[in-house]
């Protein structure tokens, strides 16, 4: 999976959950951090893997809201659903092939 750089990047954080192939990428003695603890790969090639929690901050959230909405944060956003056609969103999420996330709006 190199195809960042030939000898791997320095390194991953790996959002997406994808674990393996995105430790593949990282150089030896590189870093591999996740999101998400059920995907944490065993270290190898001398890489470091950790994870990292994230919880909900309300300045934090605010700050990044007030962002958007002047234009300096762009969120990409694949499809909106009104709240009421969760279950058709979770659908769509499934089949996949999205670029971006799934907002559902009040």
């Amino acid at each position: 999976m190199h195809r960042f750089v030939p000898q791997g990047v320095d390194g991953v954080l790996d959002a997406a959950a994808l674990g393996e192939p995105a430790l593949a990428a990282v150089r030896d003695g590189g870093i591999f951090v996740s999101v998400r603890v059920d995907v944490l790969p065993q270290p190898r090639r001398g890489v470091v893997v950790r994870h990292i929690a994230a919880s909900p901050e309300a300045a934090r959230l605010a700050y990044l809201s007030a962002l958007a909405e002047v234009g300096l944060l762009t969120p990409r956003v694949a499809r909106t659903y009104p709240l009421a056609e969760a279950a058709e969103a979770h659908a769509q999420l499934a089949r996949g092939g999205l670029r971006g996330r799934i907002v559902l709006v009040p």
